[in-house]
């Protein structure tokens, strides 16, 4: 693949030194439309020309599939006339993705180049709110009445049907524009014209509201085998359908941030190498900030036992062990319900269930590292360390291992819920915030263990 490109581009740029424009088109119109979205990326300085130089068809069809960055860099170069082509024959729900990103005075600029009827329609679904399915969908479908035979639909899915997002799904509504059911077209094509529209249908419907949030649009896309679904108001009036395509690339770009927020970063707006340095600074130092001033608290709780740790010093050996063995539970347990979350796999009514499954198993892999320790602790006492009291030091490290682990566990677990019930992104208890605040809990967990068991002969 990467030897290819290296082709395509080599010759694209011995085209593009020759000056013949013609020759650019015809070489071009000869790609696919990813390859040349490879020649765009790897020829960032050309994309505009490229863009200019294809048919509008593939103009557009290329331009959909570039990242934001890109085609806000390509729309500055191109010419007034082939702004105003690409935006007028750009799908509804694409357009309305590129023009969400931009600012609201470049919008105002676009939106006046478009026809009277197409503006109503963009600045209709801008309306809705930023992360809703209404952003997502096109209303461009096709619609056919009950009474209809299959004869008569179809006649009526060739005069409509061109100017469909998709056609494999046709949508069934009432007089009123009320959605009734969707047949998949195989089912009208297969039967015979005589047949009634009412008679194919199943009454299985399922539909998005417009208001929904997107992630619930992913989550029913994951769980049935459709390409498209209809989207509804609070009536049930059809007002467009939104296609798995669309639906992909939005659950690519939230697996994307939630990535990087589980890194203990914000979500980047760009792809890494378009992200100023001055950006990426901006982006991670707030929660490197707030997981330093966590730190702080480690190092009060380490001061506040300073006389156990001068009459024991071999407790600090253990406390990286401690830490990071809690840290790390807490990292997992959080990974895993952000993740059964995301797939709609837990939701906020099973946290208990949630609770008690961590319950056990953080005990149980508290047991099998808190032994462990124990076995650490007897191997190198074997070797003269640790003196009389290695039995009782055996048992500081091994009953601190259960508990800090199992307290690792749950607030892995739980803090995901508490962040979905505050209304925040669970993502955000990421990692590092995990693991800090396990850290400190974690110490308080160690040190007052040591306390108990050592009293009255190391401390």
């Amino acid at each position: 693949m990467e030897n290819n490109l290296d082709t395509l581009v080599e010759q694209i740029e011995l085209l593009i030194a020759e000056g013949d424009k013609e020759q650019i088109q015809e070489y071009l119109d000869n790609l696919n439309i990813s390859e040349v979205e490879d020649l765009i990326d790897e020829l960032p300085e050309y994309g505009a020309t490229f863009i200019e130089t294809l048919s509008i068809n593939r103009a557009v069809n290329v331009f959909r599939i570039l990242d934001f960055p890109t085609q806000e860099r390509i729309i500055k170069k191109l010419s007034g006339p082939k702004i105003t082509e690409l935006i007028n024959e750009l799908p509804p729900d694409d357009r309305t993705a590129f023009f969400s990103e931009l600012h609201g005075d470049v919008v105002k600029k676009m939106i006046i180049l478009m026809p009277q009827e197409e503006r109503k329609e963009a600045l209709t679904l801008l309306g809705y709110p930023e992360d809703s399915v209404g952003r997502l969908m096109t209303p461009d479908y096709v619609a056919v009445k009950q009474d209809y035979t299959v004869g008569q639909a179809l006649d009526h899915i060739r005069k409509y049907g061109k100017n469909s997002e998709t056609i494999d799904v046709i949508y069934v509504i009432d007089n009123s524009g009320v959605l009734l059911d969707d047949i998949r077209i195989r089912e009208i094509i297969l039967s015979v014209p005589e047949t009634k529209i009412a008679d194919l249908m199943d009454n299985r419907l399922i539909a998005l509201n417009a208001f929904d949030p997107q992630e619930e649009a992913i989550n029913i896309f994951r769980m049935n085998n459709r390409v498209a679904l209809p989207v509804t108001d609070k009536q049930g009036i059809m007002l467009g359908i939104v296609t798995v395509d669309d639906v992909l690339w939005i659950a690519n770009e939230e697996y994307t941030e939630d990535i990087q927020r589980m890194g203990g970063s914000e979500a980047l707006d760009e792809p890494y190498l378009d992200v100023s340095v001055w950006q990426l600074v901006k982006k991670r130092a707030p929660w490197l900030m707030v997981l330093f001033i966590g730190q702080f608290f480690t190092a009060t709780v380490i001061e506040g036992y300073e006389m156990q740790l001068q009459a024991a010093v071999v407790l600090m050996t253990f406390v990286p062990l401690i830490t990071s063995s809690g840290g790390n539970t807490g990292s997992q347990a959080s990974a895993l319900i952000i993740q059964a979350m995301a797939m709609g796999e837990v939701t906020l009514a099973d946290w208990f269930r949630v609770f008690r499954r961590e319950l056990a198993s953080g005990l149980i892999l508290g047991i099998i590292l808190g032994t462990l320790g124990l076995l650490r602790i007897f191997g190198y006492h074997l070797f003269g360390e640790y003196g009389d009291t290695w039995f009782l030091l055996s048992l500081v490290v091994g009953c601190s291992l259960v508990g800090v682990i199992l307290w690792g566990s749950l607030v892995g677990a739980m803090l995901p819920f508490l962040l979905r019930r505050l209304g925040a992104d669970p993502a955000t208890s990421s990692a590092p915030f995990v693991a800090t605040l396990v850290d400190v809990t974690g110490l308080v967990i160690y040190f007052t263990v040591a306390t108990l068991i050592l009293k009255g002969t190391l401390l």
